[in-house]
This record gives structure tokens, sequence and C-alpha cells, in this order.
């Protein structure tokens, strides 16, 4: 495969391992659990490895579907196809199909399993509200998603969490326990709710991780592709500030794909501090802001 240029992060291919590693050794154990209690583990396995596979191999139809984007010619958007067209070249990757969301939510993100079948979209609120160089930053931290292949990773660990639920659901309704429950024996059901809130709670805490770290990667190897990353600063500060302005009701429709997004469309007030911090999303807007000035700062003395 070709090697990009986008800034390699091996702390971020651990993190992408660790993360793929915890999670499925975390739900051996978890259906290993449900045999032993009588479930029938198999079925649910099916029917939850036939999900992951239609949102693996369809997840950039899916997202763009329900973000209400569609993609777009370089005649329709001649400006959008003629930055992907540089940016890609620059970076050394295939380039990604190009789509626009009909929405006044200032964001953007990346999606599909691989670079040959990715796809970026930006929303026509940020197409109206960056200018030309805020937007190359924009799309050059999407881009790097791409080329770290964290995209894929996010897509699968993200859906794990789903997993528990369905497992949960069947072995409740499919009456689990019922003869047991005659013979005064453990509360079977009980248990096997507590296990799955467990199993979702740490898949959930995991996924948060890995996404926090790769926002701050993708950053960092956006603004390096650019040598702009106050242009980058200055599009987190603007999209950051602009989604206060967005009726709640539009971010709380965008809310299900913050994991994805450029910036958060609802993030916890205060988020740098407490539990805030691991229940969000990405990184600090001053953590963020504090890693570009440093790149900044490195490019001026020749550094990076």
């Amino acid at each position: 495969m070709t090697q990009t240029r986008f800034a390699p992060d091996r702390g971020l291919t651990v993190r992408m391992v660790l993360t793929m590693f915890l999670l499925g050794l975390l739900y051996v154990v978890f259906v290993g659990v449900l045999v032993a209690l009588g479930v029938q583990a198999i079925v649910v396995l099916v029917l939850a490895g036939g999900l992951l596979l239609v949102q693996y191999f369809l997840s950039d139809k899916i997202a763009l579907f329900a973000m209400h984007g569609r993609e777009v010619s370089p005649q329709e958007a001649p400006e959008l196809h003629g930055l992907i067209d540089r940016l890609s070249a620059m970076g050394n990757t295939p380039k990604p199909r190009v789509a626009i969301a009909d929405s006044d939510v200032p964001n953007a993100f990346a999606t599909g399993r691989d670079q040959k079948h990715a796809v970026v979209c930006v929303t026509t609120g940020l197409l109206r509200r960056l200018d030309p160089a805020e937007l190359e930053g924009v799309i050059a931290h999407e881009l790097s998603h791409v080329a770290h292949r964290d995209v894929a990773v996010m897509t699968i660990a993200s859906f794990l969490g789903i997993v528990a639920g369905l497992m949960t659901r069947f072995a409740l309704y499919s009456g689990l326990g019922r003869d047991r429950g005659n013979n005064n024996g453990p509360p079977i059901g009980l248990i096997i709710m507590l296990v799955s809130i467990v199993v979702y709670a740490i898949s959930f805490l995991l996924t948060r991780a890995l996404s926090r770290y790769r926002e701050l990667s993708a950053d960092r190897a956006g603004a390096l592709l650019t040598q702009r990353p106050s242009a980058l600063a200055s599009a987190l500060v603007k999209v950051s500030g602009e989604m206060a302005r967005i009726p709640t009701r539009d971010l709380r429709e965008a809310q299900p794909f913050n994991a994805f997004f450029f910036a958060p469309a609802l993030s916890p007030r205060r988020a740098g501090q407490g539990l805030a911090t691991l229940f969000a999303t990405h990184p600090p807007l001053e953590r963020r802001l504090e890693q570009l000035n440093l790149i900044s700062a490195q490019l001026g003395r020749g550094g990076v």
C-alpha cells in the first residue's frame, strides 16, 4: 500500500490495536458468561455479526443518508473538489468521494472502511462560515482520519456496544431462567442485565478514549500537511463559537454523529474537568488549540 505523507502516529496505532484487543477480549468473556447462564448466544452473535458487516461495508452510505448528505460532482462544487484534489495529492492518498450535507450545523466528517471507499462530507453551514485557508485545515484534518485508518476502527468499536444490548434483549424476551426461577435459582435475568451494563460501560469508555486521541492526532497530521496550524486553530475557534448559535434541536439531531465530526455538535460544559472528560468524544478546545500553538512554534523554529 502506498505510504501517505500524513504524519504517522505510533500512539494512535497502539491505541487502536489495544482498544480492539480489549473489546474483543471483553466480548469473549461476555459470551462465555451468557453461555454459562444458558443463553444460546450463537443466535445473537450471528445477528450482530450480520449487522456489523452491513455497517462496516455500508457505513459511508448510512452516514450520508442520516446526515442528508449527497455526493457532488466537480461541476457542482468545483472549489471543494479542487481543494480535496490538491490535499490528496499533497498527502499522497487516493481522492475520496466528495459530499455536501444541507445543514446549517458547521461541521465535517469522513467515513468509509478504507482509503478507496472513503467519503468526505462537509455541511453547507461550514462552507458558508470558513474562509479557504480554514476550510483547507478542516479538510486536511478529515483526510488524516482516512489516512490513519481510524475511521474503520471507530466504526467497528462503536458498534460493539450494541451487541450487549441485543444479547440482553434476546435473553430477557426469550424467557431465560423461568424454570430456574421456579426452583428458587439465581435471578438469571438480573445477572445478565448487570453484566451487559458493565460490558457496555467499559466499551463506551474505551471508544471515547480512542475518539479523543484520534482527534488530536488528526489535528496534528492535518496541520503538518498544510504547514498552517493557525488556520486549523482559527477554524476550530470559529466552528465552536458558531455552534452556540445553532438551535438546540438541530444540534441534538446531529449529536449521534459526534464521534465522527470535526467538532462536537453538543459537548458537556467545562469539558476539561471531572467526569465530563470521560464521556466526551473530543478533547477540550483548549487542549486542541494548545497542541496547534505548539506545532506552530515548532514550525517557526524548523523543528518539525
